[in-house]
């Protein structure tokens, strides 16, 4: 993986909710997420997997994508998730994380 990349990613967490987050790593930021050092919200919520991830060539523009994406209401996270994925721009990891 790039390390110049960034990522907006979505995990789904074991109740069923989603999270949303930045990284320039995402295979490391989900470790950290299952280790129960990542994000509050996750620690409470492990297992986590990673439901959608998005690239993005800079920084402000994969966070910027988060902020919308909190935004928004389940039924439109889902949907934008959909959406992203039939226009083929889901990130597909090299191996399973």
């Amino acid at each position: 993986m790039e390390t110049s990349s960034h990522y907006f990613y979505v995990l789904a967490c074991r109740d069923g909710s989603l999270y949303a987050g930045y990284t320039n790593n995402i295979e490391k930021r989900l470790k950290t997420h299952n280790d129960g050092k990542g994000a509050k919200y996750t620690r409470a919520r492990l297992p986590v997997k990673l439901h959608y991830a998005e690239s993005f060539s800079t920084k402000r523009e994969a966070m910027q994508a988060e902020y919308y994406f909190k935004k928004l209401s389940r039924k439109n996270k889902e949907r934008y998730i959909e959406e992203k994925r039939r226009e083929g721009v889901d990130y597909q990891p090299a191996k399973e994380l």
